[in-house]
């Protein structure tokens, strides 16, 4: 196993990157918790902007919990195409938001346990509403912080979950619901799947994959 990364250099890095992307909130638009979920669902293996582009329309017609809940199926998976896999996604909207008024009087619950029983809602989901929504403590782990959290040597399992988990127990908990944003951004900016930027990388100094290139 690698050394554990010192907390110093991780607290470096987030002091580093909170100059570099002061404002690291989602970049998916909505109103309201319930349309949070929901454009969250819909980012599964899709851009924030793809999404941004779809839910306009989307929300114009069923902005709450309530009138989703009636939707009719097709109308949905009309207005949700462009996402990939808009079928499923469609099914689990629908479904969520039943499951909303029905358990929850229709309204997004401030709980990881509650939120991952509803339909479409993994702990990704989960974290990024509780993050986004509530301002709760949680790490959402997708692709970019898979990746950017395993060049660093912050983590090194590939199961999401367990990354999850490394990520609580080396990163302070005050910071949790800052480094979704953070890590997703520069994963986006600078450290990309193919071909990273290491050359303008603010955190190189920090990064385990960085120093294997040299």
């Amino acid at each position: 196993m690698p050394e554990p990364v010192p907390q110093k250099n991780v607290l470096a890095v987030l002091r580093k990157l909170s100059k570099e992307y002061p404002d690291h909130r989602t970049e998916l638009t909505f109103e309201g918790n319930f349309q949070l979920m929901v454009a969250v669902i819909l980012s599964a293996q899709c851009t924030d902007a793809q999404v941004n582009r779809a839910t306009p329309g989307l929300f114009a017609e069923f902005p709450t919990a309530e009138k989703m809940a009636k939707a009719k199926l097709s109308r949905v998976e009309t207005l949700v195409k462009s996402c990939g896999f808009y079928r499923n996604k469609a099914k689990n909207i629908i479904s969520a938001s039943q499951d909303l008024v029905e358990r929850f009087g229709g309204e997004v619950p401030a709980d990881l346990d509650d939120l991952v029983s509803l339909a479409g809602v993994g702990r990704k989901t989960a974290s990024v509403v509780m993050n986004q929504a509530f301002d709760l403590p949680a790490i959402a782990v997708d692709t970019h912080v898979k990746r950017v959290s395993h060049r660093l040597g912050w983590s090194h399992h590939p199961s999401p979950e367990k990354i999850e988990f490394e990520l609580r127990d080396l990163i302070p908990k005050k910071h949790w619901t800052s480094i979704n944003g953070l890590l997703i951004l520069h994963g986006r900016k600078v450290c990309n799947a193919r071909k990273p930027k290491c050359e303008i990388c603010s955190i190189r100094n920090y990064c385990r994959y960085f120093q294997t290139l040299n």
